[in-house]
């Protein structure tokens, strides 16, 4: 885990966020688990594509972002291959990229009702 990761995780969220609305993701949304009992990460990020093109962009776009200005890297990555849901892990923060019929059948926001959700953007 490296410094950036550890002390500034909302510092974090917000490039990361920014990364997704450079790509043109949607439906951004933050879950904040830090009052949540048993959770995995401090936050989640999730957003869709409308293509699995365009999921593999947003996701790439993130970790190439992060490895450039912050020299972070994901713990664990998932999904590359036929992007329907791609994970980044980044320890403090999981993001989830998912293609919009994926999204919808997982509702992953659903998983989570008793969490803080922040809607970052409101084309969902």
């Amino acid at each position: 885990m490296n410094k950036t990761q550890e002390s500034a995780p909302g510092k974090l969220g917000r490039t990361i966020i920014d990364c997704i609305q450079e790509k043109k993701g949607s439906g951004i949304v933050q879950i904040n688990l830090t009052k949540t009992d048993n959770s995995v990460c401090e936050f989640f990020i999730i957003a869709h594509g409308d293509s699995n093109t365009q999921v593999k962009a947003i996701a790439a776009h993130i970790e190439d972002y992060l490895k450039k200005q912050y020299k972070i890297r994901p713990l664990h990555t998932e999904g590359y291959e036929n992007a329907q849901w791609v994970l980044l892990d980044y320890n403090s923060i999981v993001v989830h990229i998912f293609q919009q019929e994926t999204r919808e059948y997982y509702k992953l926001e659903e998983l989570w009702a008793d969490a803080e959700i922040e809607i970052k953007d409101y084309d969902r």
